[in-house]
């Protein structure tokens, strides 16, 4: 709140989750929430969505964002552990004028996982990875969001999530995900946005700098329970301004694979011609190129 106060956006959606019943602090935690959440000292127009039953993790934050695109036509997303760097304001609000009528840019996040030495020739890149711990996107995308996923029984048994992510082992793996969401066995919302956003093929603008922290971390975090995990270590940095934007739209092919290790702890071995290749001495390779140049 306080970097939103700072940043003084002139409408503020507040959406809050009603206490469990098998849990008899919560309604007092939920009151403070609510409570600090809408100390609004500047000028702007907050509107508020409390329920006074839990939904839980998927439909209340789901049914929040439905919520808030009913009242805007894009806009900026933030869990109550997300605390951005002020620089995340306006490179959101940049991103979303510029990509508004985009239909390939699904959303913006705020989350980088990537190296900390790694090199950036613009101030973001694109992703098929959309990262929820600060993000943004437009109404007219939200608007496709299912969390039933209905069109997931056609799809499953085919090549298609293989041919959008590259690697059968990265396929296998969401095919899983995707199956325990259909079941009912993982309360999220946020993979079936991911899923939503790969169906229709939509790339996800990554920065280049870490700008938003989980702070969410530990016993009582719904998902991030692992208070030590490496997640839970990042780093904020602020982002140069004013953005310097890629001259083609083209995904990151070497970053989403560092994202699939490190982040989802995914991995597939390169194919062996490849892995090969990097065994031949350099010497060689020059004699390989030269006949090649000469000969063929």
């Amino acid at each position: 709140m306080e970097q939103i106060r700072a940043a003084e956006p002139p409408k503020l959606f507040v959406g809050a989750d009603g206490p469990r019943a098998d849990h008899p602090k919560d309604e007092r935690y939920c009151e403070h929430a609510r409570a600090v959440a809408t100390q609004v000292d500047w000028d702007c127009e907050v509107h508020t969505l409390f329920r006074d039953e839990n939904l839980g993790c998927k439909q209340a934050v789901s049914s929040a964002i439905t919520w808030f695109f009913e009242h805007v036509e894009a806009g900026i997303i933030l869990e109550d552990d997300c605390v951005p760097h002020s620089t995340f304001f306006p490179y959101c609000g940049e991103l979303l004028e510029t990509y508004q009528s985009d239909e390939r840019v699904m959303a913006v996040s705020g989350n980088n996982f990537q190296p900390p030495d790694k090199k950036y020739s613009h101030s973001y890149y694109f992703s098929v990875y959309m990262h929820c711990w600060g993000w943004a996107t437009w109404a007219s995308c939200w608007s496709h969001y299912d969390d039933e996923l209905p069109s997931w029984g056609k799809l499953k048994n085919t090549k298609w999530l293989e041919g959008w992510l590259g690697t059968k082992k990265e396929a296998d793996y969401w095919q899983k995900v995707f199956k325990w969401v259909k079941s009912d066995a993982v309360n999220s919302w946020a993979y079936p946005w991911m899923y939503t956003c790969w169906k229709r093929h939509g790339l996800t603008v990554l920065p280049n700098r870490n700008l938003v922290k989980n702070i969410g971390f530990g016993e009582r975090g719904t998902h991030t329970n692992d208070p030590n995990s490496k997640a839970s270590r990042l780093s904020v940095n602020p982002i140069s301004l004013p953005l310097q934007h890629p001259n083609i739209m083209v995904r990151d092919y070497e970053a989403d694979r560092y994202t699939s290790k490190k982040h989802f702890g995914v991995w597939e071995k390169q194919p062996l011609h490849l892995r090969l290749r990097k065994k031949i001495p350099s010497k060689v390779k020059r004699v390989i190129k030269k006949y090649v140049a000469e000969y063929l």
